[in-house]
């Protein structure tokens, strides 16, 4: 799934699934208007609500959405996917105005008319990754969805093809993310600065009349037009991390139009930047400390056999970067530094997956005799969105700047020094990047939305909410406020007492047959389940 990068809080916000507990029937209720001032679907020009989507062969992507050369491949019953541009208003409250191009995928299901029950919509997190690449590559775990479902996905607007969002060169691109995460004093603060007002010029030179239009509130109301234009009555909707998020804010603008919904990995709606931050630096330590766990167990465990001496090796390696990069066999004779060290530990604590790829990347970093940094830049590559070609897709830029639009909070060097302790508090490791990045949207060109968005969702459905124990990106405290925020008989709770980054896809069966079990056949688990 999609991963953000440590540097921007973001995945506060966001690196699967959706869903909401409706029948599938055509005569569902539509709502008179959409909440908070936003243009009802049925009151769009039909320009917008009756264009026929022109779906061919997906081509290859491209490199702003992800690297890989070969067309998506086929599911496990040879399907093929297929491919569509949807035209939307870029400013819904004035539609007549300029529209966006919003690349779309899918799948159509082989269901009967009669056992079909729709689209099933898809967004994978970040903000900022594409669904246009991901769901294929995913498409096999979904195929028993197929059976009922069109399984569809796009990029978001500002994502991959969907006008994503370019800030800089990928030169420079390779420069911004191998610098420092954090300053050390205040001429560091200055150059740390200088960076981010850089990256921010670039992304108004490159995409500024965009910018102000990349809102989750943008992309909930792009969401039900595709539902329209589709043809359903209904938004069947599985999402993943920030993919949360999104399907909140949906339901809040249109509670009686969501279907069966899943949020998976929940995101923790009711606080701001500041807490969402400090919450990813407790949810990546906690991950840290449970894979120290299983690393000092084991024989090879390159940090020795103790679990406070692991992280302080670890602690004392990522230093060392700091004035001491490390060699690679990178092709471009890119050395490892502290902060593409740090996105490399993070990225692999997404999942338990990557829990091997850490070890050997550390074992290589910390080998006396020749040390290599290749795996760990690798994993901050992937972090980062770099292709291997050396290109970026859009991710970390689209991630910015959806961020900053839906974010009226904008915090300086002082607020941060203010807040460093409680960070370093929640982690030595991951507490001060995440301070640090508070200053993301500091310098950003346009203004912010909201505090935190509204996900109040009076007269919805039941939505099922997953939360993993582990989470490091969207801690598991979330969920249950998540919960509260949608409102009363609303949301449905299941507890995933497990690692990693989202549920559906870890492997474990009971989160898969109860989420299957509700999608397909509007069973709706018991508040409080819990699956181990």
């Amino acid at each position: 799934m999609t991963r953000a990068r440590l540097l921007v809080p973001a995945l506060l916000t966001a690196g699967a699934l959706v869903g909401g507990c409706a029948g599938a029937s055509a005569e569902a209720e539509r709502p008179a208007a959409a909440r908070d001032g936003a243009r009802d679907t049925d009151d769009l020009p039909a320009s917008f609500t009756e264009q026929k989507l022109d779906w061919a062969p997906c081509p290859a992507p491209d490199s702003s959405q992800g690297d890989d050369s070969t067309t998506p491949s086929p599911l496990p019953d040879g399907a093929e996917w297929e491919c569509a541009t949807l035209t939307a208003p870029l400013d819904y409250t004035d539609p007549e105005a300029d529209t966006i191009e919003l690349a779309m995928v899918r799948a159509r299901s082989e269901a009967r008319e009669d056992d079909r029950i729709g689209s099933l919509f898809f967004n994978f997190g970040g903000p900022g990754g594409s669904g246009v690449v991901t769901l294929p590559a995913f498409g096999q775990d979904y195929a028993e969805l197929r059976e009922s479902f069109d399984l569809v996905s796009f990029d978001p607007r500002g994502v991959g093809d969907s006008e994503g969002v370019r800030c800089l060169d990928d030169a420079a691109l390779d420069d911004f993310f191998a610098s420092d995460l954090f300053p050390n004093d205040r001429a560091e603060e200055r150059e740390y600065e200088d960076r981010l007002k850089e990256f921010s010029r670039g992304c108004e030179e490159r995409s500024g009349d965009l910018l102000p239009h990349l809102t989750t509130t943008a992309t909930a109301r792009d969401l039900d037009l595709m539902r329209d234009v589709l043809g359903d009555d209904r938004l069947y909707y599985f999402g993943v991390s920030y993919g949360t998020e999104l399907g909140g804010v949906y339901a809040h603008l249109f509670p009686r139009r969501v279907g069966r919904a899943v949020f998976d990995a929940v995101v923790d709606p009711s606080g701001g930047t500041e807490e969402g931050a400090r919450g990813q630096a407790s949810g990546f330590q906690l991950a840290l400390e449970n894979y120290l766990k299983q690393c000092v167990e084991r024989d090879d465990c390159p940090l020795g056999g103790d679990e406070d001496e692991a992280e302080e090796r670890l602690s004392g390696l990522l230093e060392r970067l700091r004035e001491e990069p490390l060699s690679t066999r990178d092709p471009d004779d890119r050395r490892l530094t502290e902060a593409l060290a740090y996105n490399g530990v993070a990225q692999s604590l997404y999942s338990e997956d990557f829990w091997p790829y850490l070890t050997q990347g550390l074992s290589e970093a910390l080998d006396e005799e020749d040390p290599d940094g290749t795996v760990l830049l690798a994993l901050g590559d992937a972090m980062n969105g770099r292709n291997p070609d050396g290109s970026y897709t859009t991710l970390q830029s689209s991630l910015t700047a959806i961020s900053c639009a839906d974010s009226n909070r904008r915090y300086d060097a002082d607020d941060v020094r203010e807040a460093l302790g409680e960070f370093e508090d929640s982690s030595a490791i991951f507490g001060p990047p995440m301070a640090w990045s508070l200053l993301t949207c500091a310098h950003w060109p346009v203004d912010g939305a909201a505090e935190h968005p509204d996900v109040s969702a009076d007269g919805a459905e039941p939505i099922l909410l997953i939360g993993t124990t582990g989470d490091p990106a969207t801690p598991y405290e979330g969920t249950a406020r998540m919960a509260e925020a949608l409102g009363d008989d609303v949301a449905v709770e299941l507890t995933y007492e497990g690692e990693g980054h989202g549920a559906y896809n870890g492997g474990n069966s009971c989160v898969r047959d109860a989420t299957n079990a509700y999608l397909i056949d509007g069973e709706v688990p018991d508040d409080g389940t819990t699956c181990d």
